[in-house]
């Protein structure tokens, strides 16, 4: 997780996720529908805030962290226009916490050489719930529905992932998807392993 510099308190009112636009919606066979909304710092506050700071997430780098500093850290990410956070939820369920970058406006562009149409993403998969626990094809279903979503874009050539490099249960999960292993990188917060999915990849498994 980056980009943690504080914002102003926002003075726009919460929105129910059930209000806001839909940003993609998927249904994936055997899986149910995926739907994706912007994140919102105030009336999200409570599912993201228990998500980020529980034990199980502790490579998110939040634990620890008070409920006003999850809604700062929020706050700035919304405010930009490089960096983008969403909730995502299945049959109406909300089961992720999912960001996008551009890298060439993050920290993380200064530890390898950007390419035109990289995107970095991160993906915290919430709590085990409504069957999410140990459900076979879970992790893949969410991921199919995602990368629907970052390479709906056509600039988007290569999705970026940075996984603490001691995460292997995530870097397990990001070969299975398909990327490709690179370098571990030294970054100031963690050691991390950087991940590649290509456009082509993804197409030709069937995205």
């Amino acid at each position: 997780m980056t980009a943690e510099s504080p914002a102003a308190a926002p003075t726009a009112p919460p929105v129910p996720r059930a209000d806001r636009a839909t940003v993609h919606e998927e249904k994936v066979s055997g899986f149910g529908t995926v739907r994706v909304v912007a994140l919102d710092p105030v009336a999200d506050l409570d599912l993201v805030h228990g998500w980020v700071t529980a034990d199980r997430a502790r490579f998110w780098g939040m634990v620890g962290h008070s409920r006003e500093q999850v809604r700062e850290i929020y706050a700035y990410v919304d405010s930009l226009t490089t960096h983008h956070a969403f909730v995502v939820e299945r049959d109406g369920d909300p089961v992720a916490l999912f960001q996008t970058y551009e890298p060439a406006a993050d920290p993380l562009g200064e530890c390898y050489d950007v390419l035109p149409g990289d995107v970095g993403v991160h993906l915290l998969i919430g709590p085990a719930s409504g069957g999410a626990a140990g459900e076979r094809g879970f992790t893949a279903g969410l991921m199919t529905a995602l990368f629907g979503l970052v390479f709906a874009d056509p600039a988007h050539r290569r999705v970026v992932v940075e996984p603490d490099a001691r995460n292997e249960k995530a870097i397990a999960r990001m070969l299975a998807a398909g990327f490709e292993a690179g370098p571990e990188i030294e970054k100031p917060e963690k050691r991390a392993r950087l991940a590649f999915l290509r456009r082509e990849r993804w197409e030709a498994a069937g995205g």
